[in-house]
């Protein structure tokens, strides 16, 4: 009886010291790094790998260093003209990997960093700064807004947490304000309509204007042709005429060959006494 006691507690033994070398052993991800405690003291931090601690004595916490994403939905914020809304931001962090030991002895687990650090400071920054813009501007410059609530809540968290980055997912205004919105932005965009088309109907107008115009100096230049080529055509009879009345005037024989020219040889029925026949000078005649 005694010898089976014996047999049972060595095989009880040896299962314990089986099972302990055998849990004894194990693996850190490349994403975490664990925290080695002995009798719940830290007594450093283990790399990505296999790694062997003693049995009941030491024990390990894993802490991802991977990117998180924290969400906080209803944030309630008023603008700089008193208008409310509610706003989804999204912060994304991770844990430096030589922070670690820190975020285990100060805050445990990333639970703590983020419910410590983060959601302290996220809704208290949006606030601060959507209040530095008016709710038209914020939804217009919607990157500076974003820009200036990222390096707000950097600036604020301040501990073993690296801040990656911050998006604002939506602004939710009130029903009044959004249709007001939308009324004012109906508004404008008529008003632009009506001055693309105010701008259209001048472009047209000095259109007109620059046809009217170019008529009008054709006609003129046509108007200047004509008068020149009718002074010219006056210079030249007036030259003709001028031409012709001093060769008639140097030579007295050419007008009365002239005058036999245009005779039609039909002697006048009537006479005076003593007069000549018209046009034919007989003396001339028998030179």
């Amino acid at each position: 009886m005694n010898n089976k006691m014996v047999t049972y507690a060595a095989a009880a033994v040896g299962l314990v010291v089986v099972v302990s070398l055998a849990t004894s052993w194990f693996t850190v991800d490349e994403t975490e790094r664990g925290v080695l405690l002995r009798n719940g003291a830290m007594i450093g931090v283990v790399e990505p790998g296999l790694s062997f601690k003693l049995p009941f004595i030491e024990s390990v916490r894993f802490i991802s260093i991977q990117s998180q994403a924290t969400q906080y939905a209803n944030l309630q914020a008023y603008s700089k003209d008193q208008q409310t809304a509610k706003l989804q931001v999204s912060v994304s962090w991770h844990i430096p990997t030589s922070d670690v030991a820190k975020v285990y002895t100060s805050y445990k687990d990333l639970d703590g960093v983020r419910d410590r650090l983060i959601a302290r400071q996220v809704p208290t920054q949006v606030e601060n700064v959507f209040g530095q813009y008016n709710a038209v501007s914020a939804v217009q410059n919607r990157g500076k807004f974003v820009a200036d609530v990222t390096k707000a809540i950097r600036d604020s968290v301040v501990g073993p947490v690296v801040i990656d980055s911050v998006q604002i997912e939506n602004i939710d205004f009130s029903d009044d304000y959004e249709r007001s919105i939308a009324l004012r932005m109906k508004a404008e965009v008529e008003v632009k309509t009506r001055e693309q088309m105010l701008q259209t109907e001048q472009v047209q107008a000095q259109i007109r204007v620059t046809q009217a115009q170019a008529e009008a100096d054709s006609q003129l230049a046509q108007a200047k042709a004509d008068a020149e080529s009718t002074r010219l055509r006056g210079n030249a009879e007036a030259d003709a005429i001028q031409a012709r009345a001093k060769a008639l005037a140097s030579n007295q024989n050419l007008i009365e060959l002239t005058k036999a020219e245009r005779w039609n040889g039909v002697l006048p029925t009537t006479m005076l006494p003593n007069s000549t026949v018209p046009f034919i000078d007989a003396k001339q005649v028998d030179r």
